[in-house]
């Protein structure tokens, strides 16, 4: 009989090829990386014999991917993110294996060496006294550092001399002995771009001058491009993405894929750059409570910055380059006071904007193209019949063309801008906006507001997500989150108490919302977002004819006219011009708001505060840069002290076993205390999170590499496909026999339930996948190899991004506890199980996959000294749901919400059909929303609604990631 060899120690005498791959997953073995360093070489060997032409570059795997159950493998990712490829034009599906890409020619080249940040940063003029002490105008680092604190702590001038007082601080070392010496030896830091100021004249009088802060935005946007957290996330290249080599379909993302960015190219002479400025610009706030301050920001960026990294607020990538004034005219109209504003809002933009255009006229080199748009057609029209002075009589002339009454616009003379292209969609003040406004009105109108209040009272508490205990009909200062945490639920909340067209129009408005928060949209999914506009307006009379459009007081109104609405119509040739609308957000710039404008005002004297948020901006602008150099310069340091040192295995640089101080190897290895293992928490940062992601995807591969005895077996992080698991090192009970776990957990066939699933496991192997039903062939008395478990009542699941397998997501808590005060039927949350072999989460969606509410996470305790061959992991009894199938819908879902309708799986005898699966099965958090029907019962609470709900809706909105696949 042949024997099979380890194909990288050399080992042999293995049985098979499965006994191969068991040997090189575990850890131990040395061998656990083999596969991993095999599909790299495979990867670079592909990428250097890639072919000339415009063919795909396909990767092609010789064998299907065994995932080290035990140990946490990571596998092959290609195979992960291929799954099916049945249903390549399903909503959203991912085609990034396949792309293909048409790179403009000829452009983005480079002339020489320029300036790096440290190039300017040493060439100021106190580079010299650096030279000897790193830290001028500061004595030392630890001067610097307390320096630097007291500048960003925004404390004022008076508190930081206070504390400067203070006996204990006198004892310090400190080159500063009060707040306007710290402030004198801040301005001395080398500088970034500088703040400018002028007087406006008007023709109009103001109550008080006019007056402008700003500075160069070339010397901003420069500032951004040399910035060195910014190396490796900018894209210079216009490009056009397809989804096969037949260039059928378009895939849009970023905005260097969108037809606007080719076009802008073409204009440029051949080895030209093209940036794309983004300007955001919205009044703000700054007084609180009494004193009516009002700041107006204009905050500038890049659009060649990828769009990941731009959206995160920790990025800085927005830069504010001026503060706009808010004048108060003299003039009788309100109206015409508006119109005054407006008008030397685009006075001052023209002013901050002039270096922009100067710098675009001159690459181009080209005649302005943009004197033969309508809009300033309709100017021309408009100054030919009227003096524009006399701002009344033009005024009415220019709303015969629906314009503001500015007869100059800022973008006047700007090469290759066109309104109709550079105002793109915005999603906060728009689709969300247009949600709370309008959708939450008509479906409160529809329902009642106590009922609807009541419905979202009694759903379950999902840990990590926003619960309604009060309803959503009376919220007060209603935030973007708050309107996304309502649009999650609000549908299958609403179902059965609203006529089916009215709910038609509603859930494909909501269809709407969701697809074109998509970050990678191809022509398909753009057919998609269209159809689900074309339904809403297909069906949105419904809405007037039940009476559920009203106005404040309480009318009917019986017509249409929302311009949120009519904007929406504007998204998909956006898309196509500009890439996905979602980079377009202003959640970052209105964040930007606080750090750029609040804060600032708050350590101020509350009295002419734009001079001061200037002052107190270039400040910690400075600080922010001093604070850089120095990390770049200590880093250079060490490299260049530690030489070839460095050079070997990147895991050696992890000091895992620094708080190691066992003896017998039982490590108390728990992820969620930072103080076991401080160097192993990977931290990693996602869009829309200010705290940093723990990636128990990397966790769970530093765990692989570590010696034996090192780290408690089984591993309590692991990986299965695109899914890392993490328990807590401690079971929340440590010790309890199988027949009082099922009278704790409520599951009198627990025992029967294990010996079937060891059954299955001696008759199909460790590698089989167990469904969930079947015949119960076991008795209540069936002996089992142990007698003890350990229990948990939390596991945390963490999957990538839907689109983009790079992009970790935040980790998710599922929760399995037992009966107790408040959850007096106990607290279980449902989840996505996979339950066939050849289907994968989430490009093959709910096939091959259930739905199961997760009663009991377990690992046996094997009895002492006894010997059994069924290896050592996490087990889970689950209670399955079948879907309910629907005569008159496809796919199973209920024509008009387009959900899956589910209940409760039940054996003949009428009990729940529950098994044991590995954990491993688990993919993703899934919520569950009771079918409360027309009214829902009084006597549903948070902590019972889903033991005493008959029937459940499947909530494909709880969670964008998961909207795609479930909708599949």
């Amino acid at each position: 009989m042949s024997s099979f060899q380890c194909p990288s120690c050399g080992k042999g005498g293995f049985k098979n090829d499965v006994a191969v791959a068991r040997h090189m997953s575990q850890p131990r073995s040395g061998c656990s990386t083999w596969l991993q360093d095999l599909a790299c070489f495979r990867s670079e060997s592909d990428d250097s014999h890639m072919d000339l032409d415009d063919e795909p570059n396909i990767s092609m795997d010789d064998g299907p991917n065994i995932p080290d159950i035990e140990s946490g493998g990571f596998g092959d990712w290609d195979e992960m993110s291929r799954g099916s490829t049945g249903g390549s034009e399903s909503q959203g599906m991912p085609t990034h294996n396949l792309e293909v890409i048409d790179s403009y020619p000829d452009c983005a080249q480079t002339y020489g060496k320029g300036y790096t940040f440290l190039d300017l940063f040493n060439s100021d003029n106190n580079s010299k006294h650096r030279a000897t002490n790193p830290y001028y105008p500061f004595s030392s680092w630890k001067d610097w550092e307390v320096g630097s604190w007291l500048l960003r702590s925004g404390l004022s001038m008076g508190k930081i001399d206070s504390f400067l007082s203070l006996e204990m601080i006198k004892t310090l070392p400190l080159s500063f002995l009060s707040a306007k010496e710290l402030r004198s030896r801040a301005e001395m830091l080398p500088s970034g771009p500088r703040w400018m100021s002028q007087i406006i004249p008007t023709k109009f009088p103001t109550k008080l001058p006019v007056v402008l802060y700003w500075r160069d935005p070339l010397d901003c946007i420069s500032s951004l491009l040399n910035h060195p957290a910014f190396h490796d996330q900018l894209d210079f290249t216009p490009r056009r993405v397809y989804t096969t080599a037949q260039r059928l379909c378009r895939v849009y993302s970023e905005w260097a894929t969108g037809d606007d960015a080719w076009n802008m190219q073409s204009a440029l002479p051949k080895g030209a750059t093209l940036l794309g400025t983004i300007l955001s610009s919205d009044k703000t706030n700054v007084s609180t409570m009494t004193g009516d301050r009002v700041a107006h920001p204009l905050l500038v960026s890049l659009a060649n910055i990828r769009m990941s990294t731009r959206l995160k607020s920790s990025s800085n990538a927005f830069v504010l380059t001026a503060l706009l004034p808010v004048p108060k005219f003299i003039y009788k109209k309100k109206r015409m006071r508006g119109v005054l504003e407006d008008r030397l809002i685009h006075e001052c933009l023209d002013i901050v904007l002039r270096p922009l255009k100067v710098a675009a006229r001159e690459g181009v080199m080209l005649s302005d193209p943009v004197g033969h748009t309508t809009t300033l057609s309709q100017l021309a029209t408009a100054r030919s019949k009227v003096d524009p002075d006399d701002i009344e009589a033009f005024f009415r002339e220019a709303q015969k063309f629906r314009l503001n009454g500015v007869n100059t616009p800022f973008w006047l003379d700007w090469p290759l801008s066109d309104p109709s292209h550079f105002l793109t969609p915005e999603f906060l003040h728009l689709i969300h906006r247009e949600f709370y406004d309008h959708d939450v009105k008509w479906l409160v109108c529809a329902v009642g507001d106590t009922e609807i209040d009541f419905r979202f009272s009694v759903l379950q508490v999902i840990t990590g997500f926003r619960h309604f205990h009060g309803g959503i009909s009376k919220l007060k200062q209603v935030t973007g989150r708050a309107q996304r945490d309502i649009q999650r639920s609000i549908v299958a909340v609403s179902a059965d108490a609203v006529p089916s067209t009215v709910m038609t129009a509603v859930r494909a408005l909501m269809d709407f919302r969701y697809l074109v928060q998509s970050p990678v949209i191809d022509d398909i999914q753009l057919t998609h977002i269209s159809t689900a506009l074309e339904e809403f307006h297909a069906n949105k009379d419904a809405i007037i004819d039940g009476g559920f459009r009203r106005g404040q007081r309480g009318g009917v109104i019986e017509n249409w006219y929302i311009p949120k609405l009519e904007l929406m119509q504007s998204i998909v040739p956006s898309i196509r011009n500009t890439g996905v609308s979602l980079q377009w957000t202003a959640d970052t710039t209105e964040h930007a708001h606080i750090t750029e404008i609040k804060d600032p005002a708050r350590s101020s004297n509350n009295n002419n505060y734009d001079p001061q948020i200037c002052r107190h901006l270039d400040r910690t602008d400075k600080c922010r840069r001093f604070d850089l150099a120095m990390s770049l310069l200590n880093n250079m340091t060490d490299s260049k002290r530690q030489g070839s040192d460095d050079v070997g295995d990147v895991n050696d640089n992890v000091d895992l076993d620094a708080d190691d101080d066992h003896g017998d190897g039982d490590v108390d290895f728990d992820a969620d205390v930072d103080h076991d293992i401080p160097n192993l928490l990977a931290m990693s940062k996602y869009p829309g999170h200010s705290r940093p992601t723990t990636n128990y995807f990397e966790i769970a591969k530093v765990l692989q590499h570590r010696e034996a005895g090192t780290v408690p077996v089984p591993l309590r992080s692991f990986v299965i496909e695109r899914t890392a698991f993490h328990l807590a090192y401690d079971p929340s009970i440590r010790n309890i026999s199988v027949d009082d776990a099922a009278i704790k957990f409520g599951l009198p066939d627990l025992r029967p339930a294990i010996a079937d699933f060891l059954r299955r496991e001696d008759t199909h192997g460790r590698d089989h996948i167990h469904t969930i039903g079947g015949a119960r062939r076991a008795g209540p008395t069936t002996p089992l190899p142990f007698d003890k478990l350990q229990v948990w009542f939390k596991l945390r699941l963490q999957d990538t991004d839907f689109h983009d397998i790079s992009i970790i997501r935040p980790a998710q808590t599922l929760n399995c506890a037992p009966p107790s005060d408040p959850w007096t039927s106990g607290r279980y949350d449902t989840a996505i199980i996979n339950n066939e072999a050849r289907c994968v989460w989430p490009t093959d969606g709910l096939h091959g996959h259930t739905i199961g509410q997760i009663r009991l996470l377990m690992r046996p305790v094997g009895k002492s000294g006894t010997n059994w061959s069924w290896k050592d992991r996490f087990l889970v009894y689950v209670h399955r749901f079948d879907i309910v199938p629907q005569s008159s819908g496809t796919n199973d879902r209920e024509p008009s919400m387009q959900l899956h309708l589910l209940k409760r799986a039940k054996r003949s005898n009428g009990t729940r059909v529950g098994d044991i699966v590995p954990v491993t099965q688990l993919r993703a958090l899934v919520n569950l929303v009771p079918c409360f029907g027309a009214s829902a019962d009084n006597r549903l609470t948070p902590y019972n609604s889903m033991e005493h709900a008959s029937q459940f809706w499947l909530n494909k909105y709880w969670d964008k990631n998961s909207y795609f696949p479930l909708s599949m």
